[in-house]
């Protein structure tokens, strides 16, 4: 009897203080690209998140723009909770976004077709799976017969730029100075 009033106890307290935990709210304030917002604290700080386990296309690929203004519709001026997975190289935060009702936003983003999941950073089957629905569906970027995944637009990015840098530039040509002619003086 007294154990089970102890499990019931701890129970009560479990559901207790989940339900009594002070959620942060952010605002997101700006779009930056289909997988990067920025959000605003409630102590009015502004924090760039990088949405974790997907990739959305580069701005300037197919459905680069798409997939930005995807986001937008999804939760530009909306309260939001951050889940923090870690930082990015860039001092990005990483992390998951969630509306107020509970939609991840990450996960809602790879539904409608507008990210693939990034296996290099995610193993997540779940996520795996909606991403599979997008492409069998040719929701978003799956309408194009063959994507490019933004990790491989982003190398090929990199390999041109570093070819033009080796690209020998052809000489420039020389210019010929110019004499300037004297205008006779004339004294009175």
């Amino acid at each position: 009897m007294l154990k089970k009033s102890a499990i019931l106890c701890l129970f009560f307290l479990t559901i207790f203080v989940a339900c009594n935990q002070n959620t942060t709210l952010y605002r997101v304030v700006k779009i930056k690209d289909g997988d990067t917002m920025e959000l605003l604290s409630p102590d009015h700080q502004n924090i760039t998140v990088r949405l974790a386990e997907i990739d959305c296309p580069e701005k300037n690929q197919a459905f680069g723009q798409a997939a930005k203004q995807f986001t937008a519709n999804l939760c530009f001026g909306k309260l939001v909770k951050l889940e923090v997975n870690q930082k990015d190289r860039y001092g990005r935060t990483v992390g998951k976004v969630l509306l107020e009702d509970g939609t991840n936003v990450n996960y809602e983003i790879v539904k409608n077709g507008y990210a693939w999941q990034y296996r290099a950073y995610s193993k997540n089957m779940e996520l795996s799976l909606i991403e599979e629905h997008a492409r069998e569906n040719h929701m978003g970027l799956w309408q194009d017969p063959n994507p490019t995944p933004p990790w491989n637009f982003r190398k090929n990015e990199k390999t041109q730029r570093l070819d033009k840098s080796k690209t020998p530039k052809a000489p420039k040509k020389a210019r010929k100075k110019r004499k300037h002619k004297t205008k006779p003086t004339v004294e009175f």
